[in-house]
């Protein structure tokens, strides 16, 4: 079976956000599941300085043909003006887990 299923890393500046989009995303089909991960801090540059910030780590399991909808919605709800949205396509997974992400997203 080929995967047709894309995981994307996106931050958030706090639980509220990520929860609040994640909900929409899941909500709108354009995601099956959003996993928050409280925690992580990023150490970027930003308009020329070094920052560093904590922030929560969403990981979405979308499928491949969701994605350009996910990333326009995803840039409408979030609160920075640049979101980190970084999608890796899936090459191997459980099938019944992929099938169950083919069914949860797009439309019905």
């Amino acid at each position: 079976m080929t995967a047709d299923a894309l995981l994307v890393f996106v931050t958030f500046p706090d639980e509220a956000s990520a929860r609040s989009t994640v909900g929409v995303l899941v909500g709108e089909r354009l995601a099956a599941c959003g996993t928050i991960l409280a925690g992580a801090e990023s150490i970027y540059r930003w308009q020329g300085a070094i920052e560093s910030s904590a922030e929560h780590l969403v990981l979405l399991k979308t499928a491949t043909k969701c994605y350009p909808r996910l990333e326009s919605r995803l840039t409408e709800l979030h609160p920075y003006d640049v979101p980190e949205c970084v999608a890796v396509p899936v090459s191997q997974g459980l099938p019944a887990y992929l099938n169950w992400i083919a069914e949860s997203t797009g439309d019905r």
